[in-house]
């Protein structure tokens, strides 16, 4: 079964504790934890234990379940399995730290995602699509493109150009980087940290060279923000916010953590998101039609700005509905501080509680033909998925991504000028897998042809 199928046996929900799911299970999950989980709810229910060596891990999937451990008991649920394990790859970034520091460090980097700032990157990003289109039409003379690399490029080129104040394209070596850490980080969550870092297998080899690569690129843009005072980006705020740290060498490594944290996941969760569109709008023809007529109809009254974002409402759509069949961010996982109930069901202290938007927005008691592709559902009247938790695709609570609406403006603009010029097409009998990482990308790429339609 691929993450892809959603398949159709009957739920069985009884009253009582979460089912145990059977030992066979085990053999299947160090293949892939997102399908371990779906067939796991799909035969055992919406609450559901999944026995790992010595550790249990409490699923649950139900909005309700959602709300409660994210939003109205959010206080007794910490980072959880597989976060506290990338810690060792990724340091306190604000994806992997608590508490505190957590607080802190969001409380530092809030203001960069503010709306009126946002707003005024929106010719930011326009042109980086613009560049993209360009380079896509060269590559309809040579063959294929890997759309999953180009989304790649692209994504890290807007968070350089609106976050960083730096142009990332002048390290060549920072996506390659960028994949090793990633590769590391997920295999520390299946190995669950057993295997220590200093080991000379190939795999830690290569990831010490680019964990050091990307030390270089981040101390580079650390050194180059000392020349500026009060900038309003990243690198000078976070600089800023480490004049008060006693150690200095303590403040540069949490500045180098949080720097590789926001290059991985700000860059990674919109590329994994355009990637999974192009794959959908060449699976439905007719999405892609009624999107290329609303771009040619948006962009012929000039460059967008932040009013053109509402007008492209069926991209944003299409945006929202690649969002429920393949969110990114695929796991929430969480360990109660304190034995708590979740939904009617006793959780002790120490549990590790996992929460899977992906599950969720697949659930067939909350969405109709859960596994179609239509993005006219967004434009009903009502919440999606008849619940406010239903459909969390940037999770909830106090935990909810600090850059969700400027990951959901890149996607509504480089989608629309794309479809606006070209038409993408995947490469015949290339099949399209779902990896589920720290973001559930397309596992080796996504070959494409670019066809030129204006």
């Amino acid at each position: 079964m691929s993450v892809t199928d959603t398949p159709s046996v009957s739920r069985r929900n009884m009253p009582g504790p979460p089912r145990t799911a059977t030992m066979p299970l085990l053999i299947r999950m160090v293949r892939n934890r997102l399908e371990v989980m779906e067939y796991a709810v799909n035969n055992f229910g919406d609450a559901v234990r999944l026995p790992l060596g010595h550790k249990t891990l409490h699923v649950f999937n139900r909005p309700e379940h959602a709300g409660h451990v994210l939003v109205d008991n959010a206080a007794n649920y910490r980072k959880g399995i597989g976060q506290i394990h990338a810690r060792r790859v990724m340091g306190d970034g604000l994806l992997t730290s608590d508490g505190e520091l957590w607080r802190k460090q969001r409380k530092t980097i809030q203001p960069l995602f503010q709306a009126r700032r946002l707003a005024g990157l929106v010719t930011v990003m326009a042109d980086e699509a613009e560049k993209l289109v360009v380079r896509l039409r060269e590559s309809a003379k040579t063959g294929p493109v890997d759309i999953r690399d180009e989304m790649t490029g692209l994504a890290l080129g807007v968070l350089g150009r609106s976050l960083l104040d730096a142009d990332l394209g002048t390290f060549e070596s920072i996506g390659q980087s960028l994949e090793v850490i990633q590769d590391q980080a997920m295999f520390e969550v299946m190995s669950l940290g057993a295997v220590p870092l200093w080991v000379p297998l190939p795999r830690q080899l290569r990831f010490r060279r680019a964990r050091k690569d990307l030390q270089d690129i981040v101390d580079r843009l650390a050194a180059d923000s000392a020349s500026r005072t009060g900038g309003d980006d990243i690198v000078s705020r976070l600089a800023e916010s480490m004049t008060g740290e006693k150690d200095p060498h303590v403040g540069r490594a949490r500045m180098r953590d949080e720097l590789v944290t926001l290059l991985l996941a700000g860059h990674e969760t919109t590329a994994s998101t355009m990637s999974w569109a192009f794959y959908l709008l060449d699976e439905h023809p007719e999405a892609w039609e009624r999107m290329h007529a609303e771009a040619v109809e948006v962009f012929s009254q000039g460059t967008p700005d932040i009013g053109a974002l509402h007008q492209l409402r069926f991209t944003g759509n299409v945006i929202q509905e690649t969002l429920r069949l393949y969110p990114p961010v695929w796991l929430l996982p969480r360990i109660a501080e304190n034995a708590d109930e979740i939904g009617g069901y006793q959780v002790p202290a120490g549990a590790d509680v996992l929460i899977s938007p992906y599950l969720l927005h697949r659930n067939p008691d909350l969405w109709t033909d859960p596994a179609r592709f239509d993005p006219d559902r967004f434009d009903e009247q009502g919440t999606p998925g008849g619940h406010r938790y239903a459909y969390i695709p940037f999770g909830a609570g106090p935990r909810f991504c600090i850059g969700n609406n400027l990951g959901l403006m890149e996607a509504t603009l480089v989608l629309s000028a794309v479809a606006r010029d070209l038409r993408l097409r995947r490469v015949p009998d290339y099949e399209v897998v779902g990896e589920p990482m720290l973001t559930l990308r397309v596992r080796g790429g996504l070959p494409m042809t670019v066809h030129q339609v204006r």
